[in-house]
């Protein structure tokens, strides 16, 4: 038997917020007719991935707060997710990370848990350094990991794209066998990269093709499907909330990583 049309409307809603009240409206439909409503969405757990907001440092990965252009960001966001009925948000253990979502919650007014394993990527020996010792210090790394060869780790200890899939893939399992079908976690551009690649099976060495710039407080879209045990990329680096202010975007910041030839620290 095809898809019903109730099955149709719940797919069509569910992206627009309204997840509860269509699961009582379906359950009653469904007793009314005599049949279980297993299998139509309520299923699948929605996570939206968030970059954190600008933050106050150029220096590689430093745990600092935001500027003042990275909480305009993340109240701009927090304004635009009034509207999707997000369940509960979480964040990496970060100050940047931390202080979005904060940012964020001043407009959900949702439960909120910082959580181990979503920080940014290690980059090892490149971490506290300015672009410009990245460049003479790490010259050749940065060419190699520019050509998206293989999945080398960042220089003197730091982590690869499968080092970063190891740690966050199980802490978003965890999130999903929770009570909540639609959440926002607050996390970092390396580990957004990652994700998406681990999930689209393109391999880490092509995770830095995901996005020349992954703007501050982009959204990114991913369905966990229980019945299949599958993850699905629903959409990616969405910035609409930003799109229209330059000064807001990471162009007026700073050059990205792909756009100055793989000799930049990505945050």
């Amino acid at each position: 038997m095809g898809e019903s049309i109730w099955g149709r409307y719940a797919r069509y809603l569910t992206h627009r917020g309204f997840r509860s009240i269509l699961k009582m409206f379906m359950c009653n439909k469904a007793m009314v007719n005599g049949v279980h409503p297993a299998g139509v969405r309520e299923s699948m757990k929605e996570i939206f991935l968030i970059r954190h907001g600008r933050q106050c440092s150029r220096l590689c990965n430093v745990d600092v707060a935001l500027d003042g252009t990275g909480r305009k960001q993340a109240g701009l966001l927090g304004r635009r997710l009034e509207g999707y009925g997000l369940e509960k948000l979480y964040s990496s253990e970060l100050l940047r990370a931390r202080e979005t979502a904060e940012i964020i919650n001043e407009y959900l007014h949702l439960e909120y848990e910082p959580i181990p394993g979503m920080q940014e990527i290690d980059f090892g020996g490149l971490t506290g350094k300015t672009n410009e010792e990245i460049r003479k210090e790490y010259a050749d790394f940065q060419k190699e990991r520019s050509l998206h060869l293989k999945d080398i780790p960042y220089p003197d200890g730091g982590e690869c794209g499968a080092d970063v899939v190891r740690r966050v893939m199980p802490v978003l399992r965890e999130i999903c066998k929770k009570k909540e079908d639609r959440v926002g976690i607050v996390t970092h551009g390396g580990v957004i990269r990652s994700v998406c690649a681990e999930i689209l099976q393109a391999g880490q060495k092509n995770k830095l093709k995901f996005g020349i710039d992954i703007e501050n407080t982009s959204l990114t879209e991913i369905i966990y499907d229980e019945t299949r045990d599958i993850f699905s990329l629903e959409r990616f680096n969405d910035f609409a909330h930003i799109e229209g202010r330059p000064e807001l975007l990471r162009q007026s910041w700073t050059v990205s990583l792909e756009r100055n030839g793989g000799r930049q620290c990505t945050k």
